[in-house]
């Protein structure tokens, strides 16, 4: 059997400036690519210092990690691909990120489960199988009163009763987007 290929991302800004990450080859994972990131760390504000984060689909965990190297207190990182989770953890291991909070489970799975609250959600759920839409809506009860949700899509998202787009743009053919609960929650 040939070995899987491991390919890299590197981390923007930060502790972890520079430090690469491994991920295994995986269906359908795509890291978010650095200049994307670069902007939604711009629209965050480059510290997230006391932030509590959720990586919801983690994928290669950069998002997680980028927050965590820009003082996020803490980050879950939630991923259901077997080789996608051991090489998060492997990362995890590697940085010493002792914030983080690597899960192995669905993203549904751990949003019926999760009663805790985050002030920023990073979420990149695999392309064209309704992830978004069923995502979405369980998202107000896990947002703190001021939190934002960071939205990677293959298509712009709109804004709708629930949710309101702050921020977007486009590279390839990937959108991204922040967004934050419509309704002042207050």
């Amino acid at each position: 059997m040939a070995e899987k290929k491991s390919n890299t991302v590197r981390i923007n800004a930060g502790e972890w400036r520079s430090r690469l990450l491994k991920f295994p080859d995986a269906q359908g994972l795509r890291p978010t690519p650095e200049r994307v990131r670069q902007t939604v760390f711009n629209w965050l504000g480059q510290d997230l210092t006391g932030q509590v984060c959720l990586d919801l689909f983690a994928g290669t965990g950069v998002m997680g990690f980028e927050a965590l190297s820009r003082h996020a207190k803490s980050v879950v990182m939630v991923e259901k691909a077997m080789p996608v989770y051991k090489a998060i953890l492997d990362n995890k291991s590697t940085l010493k990120a002792d914030a983080a909070l690597v899960l192995n489970i669905d993203a549904l799975g751990f949003l019926d489960k999760n009663q805790q609250l985050f002030d920023v959600i990073f979420l990149d759920p695999p392309y064209h199988q309704g992830w978004l839409e069923k995502v979405l809506a369980q998202l107000p009860k896990h947002l703190s009163p001021q939190g934002v949700v960071y939205v990677e899509a293959e298509y712009a998202v709109a804004d709708s009763e629930i949710w309101q787009v702050l921020k977007q743009s486009k590279a390839g053919n990937v959108f991204y987007h922040l967004i934050k609960l419509r309704h002042d929650t207050n």
